[in-house]
């Protein structure tokens, strides 16, 4: 049995009208993934799957570029801007409070940990009142 291929197809029913009902996911055939498939994957590396954990990662990371890190060396440092940075903290204190009790003891460490890491670097930086 050949593999069989899991993905998606886009088709643009403007101009149809809509007449055609697409179904949400299907098996499309090697002549409709052509023109919309990705790169194989010698191409490209694979990314990873959005995960809580590398979602709360992201958000620190643009956090830390915000005050003043510079992530990669290969690219300019931005700006500080700490009113965006204390935004994203706060952002995700917001999550820590709304997600109490159901996140894994992973996703919870990694949360408080980053909101730990930010808010100290956050106040080393941040004016006196």
């Amino acid at each position: 049995m050949a593999e069989e291929e899991h993905g998606f197809v886009i088709r643009d029913r403007r101009a149809s009208g809509g007449a055609e009902a697409a179904p949400a996911a299907s098996s499309p055939s090697k002549q409709s993934m052509s023109a919309t498939s990705p790169p194989e994957p010698s191409q490209a590396p694979p990314t990873p799957p959005v995960t809580f954990s590398s979602f709360i990662i992201s958000l620190g990371s643009s956090s830390l570029m915000f005050m003043g890190e510079q992530l990669d060396p290969q690219q300019p440092s931005m700006p500080v801007n700490l009113p965006q940075a204390k935004e994203i903290i706060d952002l995700l204190s917001v999550l820590e409070d709304k997600t109490k009790g159901n996140l894994t003891p992973d996703e919870q460490t990694v949360l408080r940990d980053m909101l730990y890491a930010l808010r100290m670097k956050y106040v080393t930086l941040a004016p006196p009142k």
